[in-house]
């Protein structure tokens, strides 16, 4: 998520109001940092810095280097720095976590809805042209969770098959992160505490690392918790991680960071250089940004296409240019992690001009240099320094991101992408041919088809259609006619969005009053005229549903709840309620049936007050959704990002992400009936 919303959290820097800012242009605190070129830089500055800025001028660039190594070497003498956790085994992998997928648990390329059954090659499959991925965040709970009490734990160990799951993804060699939600503050406790249940949970799905929600680092327990679980676990917080945590957090979130024009060096890698991080703006259409400042820094990505419900999907350029990063830098893990860095080191002054930049990696007899360019048009000249040199001598040099072997200077740089050019000196040449890893990351590049095209690729949530109702309308119905109207829509502004769109496109991180706000919206509807229950349908009507038709769900966890005959129907899934309906002769109200019958006389909600089902699914081929009406009883307390609960006007609306495999079945949930207007009057 995007802020703190830890109960009791003490100032935080991050979340410091933004009310006075432009969303669209980086804070203050999202900046790169000017680090002296004495290297000295404060320590309340330099360990929490998120990157250091390059100079502008090139001339500068060499005294830089030598300013990051002393700001580097002091600080880790400062801090008193080991690296130990980077030499235990389970976090070897770490390391080379280039790409990351943030995965809804219910995405529909993940989970087949009418199976009822996870899809886990069909999401790599649908998914392969990012360049496949080294692990997944399996997400869970928010936004839905606080509909009713279950906890972040309930939410991952009442999932039938969850653990299988996580097996499936490993045994296909990618790593997977449960999340913690340390602002699961209100619902139902756990047996333990946060820190006993996440070392229980871990256990019990066999998980390889924790991803700390809304979390710069864990505090001590849950570190020493996670790191002696069994399995242990590697710990990936949100956000900059100080140096001091750098200790014990092998990953971290390169999230909302700001490069200079000159690409700098993220700091927590610089300080660690198995530190892996991962760059992501969430709301970006253009992740250029992000793919050049890792590229540079030989770091990884987050892929987060689908943000809490809201389709995000990268662009083609930036799907190939991704594919050509991980490519490369999976084959040269090793180069990039131990070999020299030197940033901003070799470019041509021809390159510089028009804001192509070089930095070098080099270990043994392998040299890789990481290009930007910065420009909107393809580059295509000189890029390094004495490249015609090494050619002539014997070296063998490529395109790693290509595959093409260079014979001259000239270099392709594609606009706002990247390209890398690797070197293998005479040494490492077997009669003159390059290495047989080199030979496959060539013939992999080569058999890629780049892409320019930076179109977002737009999708819409359609709306399912319901069938129509074929019985006799209750006595009592409450009519709705047909025509147009105009309704207020009311809901709380959240990273979920409404119908269609993201909420915060190309926003940097979004906080209050752009976030959780009370909204209003004027919607025209076309109504077909109907007539809308004037109460929710029973526990007793919807058992003597199930007794007169042996109804059974393909997936019974959380079927029904144990509730006194007159009190409303719950733990129906909106599909059971559609069944109840069919068998009706009716079917469900759509939101607007029920928000216009909602204001009329004789219309009555049954106690307790739970949430209403209403027609209104949706799917964009990634993201079911329904909107829920009328408020329920419960209301989880102590964090703004639980779901929204308690009583409401009839114009609130919850969009309500669905989850599968009986999860969406909730205590707090029921159901009415609704008849078509041919059905009106029998």
């Amino acid at each position: 998520m995007s802020t703190s919303p830890r109960a009791n959290s003490d100032f935080d820097p991050d979340e410091a109001s933004t009310n006075t800012l432009n969303p669209l242009v980086p804070r203050p605190i999202d900046a790169a940092t000017a680090l002296p070129l004495t290297g000295e830089l404060a320590p309340e500055l330099g360990d929490i810095a998120k990157i250091f800025s390059a100079p502008s001028d090139p001339a500068d660039w060499p005294a830089w280097r030598e300013a990051l190594s002393a700001w580097r070497a002091e600080a880790r003498e400062r801090l008193a720095y080991s690296g130990a956790a980077y030499e235990q085994a389970h976090a070897e992998w770490a390391k080379s976590c280039y790409s990351v997928a943030l995965i809804w648990l219910w995405d529909e390329r993940l989970f087949d809805v009418d199976r009822q059954a996870f899809t886990v090659d069909s999401f790599l499959a649908e998914t392969a042209d990012h360049g496949g991925f080294d692990g997944v965040v399996l997400w869970h709970a928010y936004p839905i969770i606080g509909i009713d009490d279950r906890n972040q734990f309930d939410y991952y160990r009442e999932v039938p098959g969850i653990a299988e799951l996580v097996a499936q993804f490993q045994d296909r060699g990618i790593k997977v992160f449960i999340d913690y939600n340390p602002w699961d503050v209100g619902t139902r406790r756990a047996e333990g505490d946060d820190p006993t249940e996440l070392a229980r949970i871990v256990g019990e799905l066999s998980v390889d690392g924790v991803f700390l929600d809304t979390m710069k680092e864990g505090d001590s327990a849950l570190v020493s918790a996670l790191l002696n679980a069994t399995p242990p676990q590697v710990l990936e917080g949100e956000s900059r991680v100080p140096n001091q945590r750098v200790e014990d957090h092998h990953l971290s979130w390169a999230q909302w960071f700001a490069d200079s024009e000159a690409p700098g060096v993220m700091r927590a890698h610089w300080y660690e250089r198995r530190h892996m991080m991962h760059s992501t703006r969430r709301w970006n259409r253009d992740h250029s940004d992000e793919l050049q400042s890792s590229w540079m820094n030989g770091v990884g990505m987050l892929v987060w296409d689908t943000v809490f419900g809201v389709w995000v999907g990268w662009n083609e350029r930036d799907k190939s240019t991704l594919r050509r990063m991980v490519r490369v830098q999976r084959a040269l893990n090793d180069v990039l992690v131990d070999g020299d860095w030197a940033p901003l080191e070799g470019a041509t002054d021809e390159a510089l001009a028009v804001g192509v930049f070089v930095s070098r990696y080099s270990l043994g007899d392998t040299t890789l240099w990481t290009i930007v360019n910065r420009g909107t048009s393809d580059y295509v000249g000189p890029v390094i320094e004495g490249l015609s040199e090494l050619i002539t001598g014997g070296s063998f040099v490529a395109d790693a991101t290509t595959g093409a072997r260079l014979s001259g200077p000239q270099v392709t740089v594609p606009a706002r992408g990247v390209t890398g050019v690797v070197a293998i000196d005479s040494s490492g040449l077997q009669n003159g041919a390059p290495p047989a890893w080199l030979v496959a990351l060539l013939e992999a590049s080569s058999a890629d088809r780049p892409s320019s095209d930076a179109t977002f690729p737009a999708r819409v949530a359609e709306r399912i259609q319901p069938a129509a109702s074929s019985g006799v309308v209750a006595a009592d119905a409450v009519p709705v006619p047909a025509g147009e109207r105009e309704l207020t829509m009311a809901f709380r502004r959240r990273e979920t969005g409404t119908y269609q769109g993201a909420p915060y496109i190309e926003e940097w991180k979004p906080l209050a009053p752009r976030l959780h706000d009370p909204r209003t919206e004027q919607i025209a509807v076309e109504l077909p005229g109907s007539a809308v229950a004037a109460r929710e349908v029973t526990t007793a009507e919807f058992a003597t549903f199930v007794a007169e038709t042996g109804y059974a769900p393909l997936v019974a966890n959380r079927f029904t709840h144990d509730r006194t005959a007159a009190e409303p129907a719950t733990g129906v899934s909106l599909a059971d309620a559609r069944a109840y309906a069919a068998w009706a002769g009716a079917r469900l109200p759509t939101e607007h049936e029920w928000q216009v019958a909602a204001a009329q006389q004789g219309f009555t909600r049954l106690a307790p007050l739970v949430w209403n089902w209403t027609e209104s699914e949706h799917t964009d081929g990634i993201t079911r959704y329904a909107i829920l009406k009328g408020g329920s009883d419960y209301r989880a307390e102590g964090s703004d990002w639980y779901t929204d609960g308690g009583p409401r006007e009839p114009e609130f609306s919850l969009k309500y992400l669905l989850p599968g495999l009986g999860m969406e079945r909730s205590p707090n949930i029921g159901f009415r009936l609704a008849w078509d207007a041919a059905e009106v009057g029998k």
